[in-house]
């Protein structure tokens, strides 16, 4: 069966720039893209909590013309389906459907826009389905097979998951540089010895084509703006996050972390479920 990417799209101009770098990254590969469309029908009013037959026939069918227009666009085997149920469902028949190496999806550049994004679709569809997700901001420079690549860790243990790991063959394709930010906690004062990243680097050597030496950055009480100023540092084209189910991000990387890279990081975040130590993949989230 041919490895796809599923990207949810909903015909805007961020969700065909997401689309269109997907394709790239999963050229090499000759992978296939699944264009889906949640195409949800509105309320017409509190009173009236349905909307007629026809009309929702029409909505559906505008969007599936619109998503085949952008299908023929991109330079990639790609399939096009517009579902109507809810994101948390369409996302699950999605994954039952197609089996994806990764999900993927654009951001917006309003920041209004970009928390809803993050707290009502980011976030459940990657706790719900523990598959790798790619955000691509919808504005920064023009898409581009990564040659610089960032990989951010803290200091607590993880172990990459199935769903991670089955995506080293297509970081290899990409003969892109890698390189690894460990973000060091302080501790009364002094931050954690560098001995501390050695056994975090295991479950990178499983994933990274190359082993690297790790950049050290001391938390000074703002990782985000460390692992932003690591990615400019580097001129690194994409950056890579580390998302544990039970605390998302872990201890230094949590949920606001995430949103204030996002939300000032130029090029697409690429986020990769990992578990503790003992702790099943299927673990559900905690947090």
């Amino acid at each position: 069966m041919q490895s796809c990417f599923v990207v949810f799209v909903d015909l805007s101009a961020g969700a065909a720039r997401a689309a269109h770098y997907a394709a790239l990254l999963g050229a090499p590969r000759q992978v296939r893209l699944e264009l889906v469309n949640v195409c949800q029908a509105p309320v017409l009013s509190s009173e009236l909590a349905f909307v007629p037959m026809p009309y929702v026939e029409r909505l559906q069918a505008d969007a599936d013309a619109a998503l085949q227009e952008l299908a023929e666009e991109l330079p990639t085997a790609v399939g096009a389906w517009v579902l109507m149920p809810p994101l948390a469902n369409a996302v699950q028949q999605a994954i039952a459907r197609f089996r994806p190496l990764l999900l993927a999806m654009g951001l917006s550049a309003e920041p209004g826009l970009l928390d809803q994004l993050l707290h009502n679709q980011a976030l459940p569809v990657l706790r719900g389905t523990h598959r790798p997700l790619l955000l691509v901001p919808e504005a920064g420079p023009p898409p581009n097979l990564p040659r610089r690549v960032l990989v951010a860790v803290d200091g607590e243990h993880f172990v990459l998951g199935e769903a991670a790991l089955a995506l080293a063959p297509l970081l290899a394709s990409w003969q892109a540089t890698f390189s690894v930010v460990h973000v060091r906690a302080a501790l009364g004062g002094a931050a954690e010895p560098v001995e501390q990243y050695a056994r975090l680097a295991e479950p990178l050597r499983q994933l990274l084509p190359t082993a690297t030496a790790p950049h050290l950055y001391n938390d000074d009480a703002d990782p985000a703006a460390d692992i932003l100023r690591a990615r400019a540092e580097l001129q690194a084209d994409l950056l890579v996050l580390i998302a544990r189910p039970r605390s998302f991000l872990g201890r230094l990387f949590h949920r606001s972390v995430t949103a204030q890279v996002l939300r000032g990081c130029p090029v697409p975040v690429l986020l990769l479920p990992a578990h503790a130590p003992g702790v099943p993949d299927w673990m559900p989230s905690m947090s």
